[in-house]
This record gives structure tokens, sequence and C-alpha cells, in this order.
């Protein structure tokens, strides 16, 4: 069983007031059979996490696009192990950016 992960989990560019208008979250994850990645934490901050309208921030089993996440300040997209199938390490830092803006 993989032992429990604290994670920090940030929003910003507006992702924020789904939440609360919380920026900044310290999360510890509880400890579960398989290992914690990109996937499984979505579906724990729709759970645990977001406030109100969903679907401005998950599309399927994703974050919707125009979203832009950021591991440990690196893009998803870049990492070997990346998007949905990255996974978490202790002391890991995700940031959710929306670049979705009214004009």
């Amino acid at each position: 069983m993989a032992a429990p992960l604290s994670v920090e989990v940030e929003f910003g560019g507006g992702a924020e007031l789904l939440f609360n208008g919380v920026k900044k979250h310290q999360v510890t994850l509880p400890g579960q059979e398989e290992p914690w990645d990109i996937r499984n934490l979505l579906v724990w901050i729709k759970k645990n996490l977001l406030k109100e309208r969903p679907e401005l921030f998950i599309q399927g089993d994703s974050v919707r696009p125009g979203i832009l996440v950021l591991i440990n300040d690196a893009d998803w997209e870049l990492l070997d192990q990346g998007e949905l199938d990255y996974q978490l390490q202790d002391q890991d830092s995700v940031l959710f950016i929306s670049t979705l803006h009214g004009g």
C-alpha cells in the first residue's frame, strides 16, 4: 500500500474562484493501493476542494482545455511520464492556471 503524500495544490488565473478564492492548498492524500497520479488527484480535488461549477475545471477525466498544469514548475506535457499518468511524489507542487479570460 502506498503511503500518504503531502502535496501543494495551487490555482491561479481565475481558477481559484472555483475553490472559494483560495489559491494554495497544502493537502495530504491518503494512502491507497495504487500510486497517486494526476488522474487520481483530479478526482480527489473534485470531491474535496472544488466548490462550484465543476464543468469549468474538469472535462471528462482531465482538466478543461485552457487550463495550464505545472508540476514542480514544469509543464505537464513536457514530463517523461506526463499529463494524467504522472505519479505524484511527496512534496510535489501542482499548479493549475486558467488561461481563459473574459474581455
